[in-house]
């Protein structure tokens, strides 16, 4: 597989071929105001007595649109992409507040793993706290399992030390794995 981004279009369409979804590829004019997502997103962790360390968000440093779905015009959430050991890696996944617990995140999610198996990838890998009920749990719900840190590879392994070293890890994370098949069940 080649590690190379690849962008399929995305989009769930239901009955009678109507689109159930408005997941779709951000706009470059889009990314700022998806910072104050990630921001606002970011700040619910306080609840958890998780506090971030100050600086730029996420979709700040990426800058790309390429590699950014989003969910409504204007975007209520993001997923943001990249490529770790062959897999699709779900680097980032915010719902502004306000519109959390309306199946943004579960269809951006869904998404995701539509679009890695359209590139080909074996699986989609993210890295969570494991104890946050909105992060390793919720990803447990929506096909993702723990994956054994013998299991990582050199580039998950490396993303992880590196998260240490910005000081993300403020409580304990798990990387995880949805494995995909070919066509979705």
């Amino acid at each position: 597989m080649a590690s190379a981004w690849c962008r399929y279009g995305v989009g769930t369409v239901g009955s009678k071929g109507r689109a159930v979804s408005t997941v779709r590829w951000a706009e470059a004019g889009e990314l700022r105001g998806l910072a104050d997502v990630e921001r606002a997103a970011d700040g619910l962790f306080e609840q958890a007595g998780i506090v971030f360390p100050p600086g730029t968000t996420m979709i700040e440093e990426v800058g790309d649109p390429g590699r950014v779905l989003v969910e409504g015009t204007p975007p209520a959430g993001f997923a943001l992409l990249g490529w770790v050991d062959g897999n699709v890696h779900l680097d980032q996944l915010a719902v502004r507040p306000a519109s959390m617990r309306q199946g943004i995140g579960g269809r951006l999610v869904a998404a995701v793993l539509d679009h890695a198996r359209a590139c080909g990838a074996p699986s989609v890998t993210l890295t969570t706290f494991r104890d946050v009920p909105w992060n390793a749990p919720w990803y447990a719900r929506h096909g993702f399992d723990v994956l054994p840190e013998p299991e990582w590879g050199p580039e998950l392994r490396a993303l992880v030390e590196h998260e240490r070293e910005l000081g993300i890890e403020l409580a304990p994370r798990v990387a995880m794995r949805a494995a995909l098949t070919r066509a979705r069940p």
